[in-house]
């Protein structure tokens, strides 16, 4: 089997997900990163967007995944994305999805929390 590799790299989503009261009040910024290994089938040859992955219409259903209902943990979170681009994408056999929380609440200075699921068919 033929693959190849998209990658949507820090898209940027204002949401409500977290533990905390607060975090679901106020909200903040979640990144996300997508890479997705495509089945190749006849796309690399007919140049056909309808027989790949539509960077616009996955980044679209990331955002609706991500702003939807809230969560607790952006495992979760990302373990959902994965999930929704693999059942509206037959043609993805693995996501591997990366959630940053820049703002997660910890007593001391990091950049960001970050976590990364992978999801296979």
């Amino acid at each position: 089997m033929k693959t190849y590799t998209i990658t949507l790299k820090n898209c940027a989503f204002f949401a409500r997900h977290g533990v905390l009261a607060e975090e679901n009040a106020i909200g903040q910024r979640f990144f996300v990163d997508a890479v997705l290994d495509v089945e190749a089938g006849d796309a690399l040859e007919t140049d056909l967007v309808e027989q790949t992955v539509d960077y616009g219409a996955a980044f679209a259903l990331i955002e609706n995944v991500v702003t939807g209902r809230q969560r607790k943990l952006i495992e979760a979170l990302a373990l959902d994305i994965a999930k929704a681009l693999c059942d509206r994408f037959p043609q993805i056999v693995r996501a591997a999805i990366t959630v940053r929380k820049p703002s997660a609440p910890v007593q001391g200075i990091l950049d960001y929390a970050e976590v990364r699921v992978e999801h296979c068919r």
